[in-house]
């Protein structure tokens, strides 16, 4: 069984968007995939997310994501929330991975917001409803305009907000003023996609993170939510200021490419990327030891 969950935190407080290592020949790598899903539990995260953006999920097969899946269960799932990222552009697509995963244990689903045929809010609400009908498992909305051309608007959250299934909204909308609306007119249970606001969304109502720097950081992501609901918001503040440079400079080029980058520096699954993804180079890979040395990473 997964960690408990409660109605406040459906998929626990930290998670990390984690990547899919590859071996040196582009295949899927589940063992690095197993040791790195421990790894990260280890350091203090309460669900990990597969098959994700960072996950590079637009380039793997079907096959491949229930694979990874299963693996990351057989790893971590009696310790950790695992949530499997099965959204598309299409519905019809987007339950059959709903389904897939279901079936093979994952504990609860992210479903994007489908992406480059820029459906109207009536078509989001009717996605997004469709997937969570599909199945038994809770279901994390993710909104991220900036890659799927359409915000999810506060008033589809608050429709969606009424399914059974529907518990949670993972933002990446940049946005703290409609976040902290849709938080209290939803309840949705939030959670910050945008790793350089994740102090500021805890500020408005948000629960919790799914990282992309959790990958180098968690300790110190989990000192920084336990400090801030505990009340010591100036260590909070303290801890965020400290990681401004590594939120930096994991988002210098795309996340995914500088958390490889990041992993392979200390000796951790990661592997290549594949095309249309590229790995960082020297000159961006030389910036990014600086940048996370100066947040106290060390490589």
């Amino acid at each position: 069984m997964a960690p408990t969950s409660t109605p406040q935190t459906p998929f626990g407080r930290v998670l990390t968007a984690m990547v899919t290592p590859f071996t040196a020949d582009g295949a899927l790598d589940l063992d690095g995939a197993q040791r790195l899903a421990a790894h990260l539990v280890d350091a203090g995260n309460d669900g990990l997310i597969v098959n994700g953006t960072t996950g590079e999920s637009p380039t793997t097969s079907d096959a491949e994501k229930a694979d990874l899946v299963r693996a990351v269960l057989e790893a971590v799932g009696d310790r950790a929330h695992v949530v499997a990222g099965v959204g598309t552009n299409d519905t019809h697509h987007s339950i059959e991975l709903a389904r897939e995963a279901e079936r093979i244990g994952a504990h609860g689903l992210l479903v994007v917001t489908p992406y480059y045929n820029k459906p109207p809010q009536e078509g989001l609400y009717r996605h997004f409803t469709a997937v969570a009908d599909a199945t038994g498992l809770p279901v994390m909305l993710y909104d991220i305009p900036g890659r799927s051309g359409v915000p999810i608007s506060t008033e589809t959250l608050v429709r969606l907000a009424e399914h059974p299934r529907i518990v949670a909204n993972k933002d990446a909308k940049g946005d703290l003023g409609r976040a902290g609306w849709a938080i209290a007119r939803s309840g949705l249970a939030w959670y910050s996609g945008d790793d350089m606001l994740n102090l500021p969304l805890l500020s408005v109502g948000a629960v919790g993170f799914v990282s992309v720097v959790g990958h180098v950081v968690t300790p110190d992501l989990r000192a920084l939510v336990d400090a801030y609901i505990s009340g010591d918001v100036v260590k909070a503040t303290e801890i965020h200021q400290k990681l401004l440079p590594v939120y930096t400079g994991m988002f210098r080029t795309q996340g995914v490419m500088t958390t490889k980058a990041a992993l392979a520096l200390q000796g951790l699954p990661a592997g290549p990327l594949r095309l249309p993804m590229v790995e960082c180079s020297p000159e961006e890979i030389a910036q990014l030891k600086i940048d996370l040395a100066a947040g106290g990473v060390q490589l």
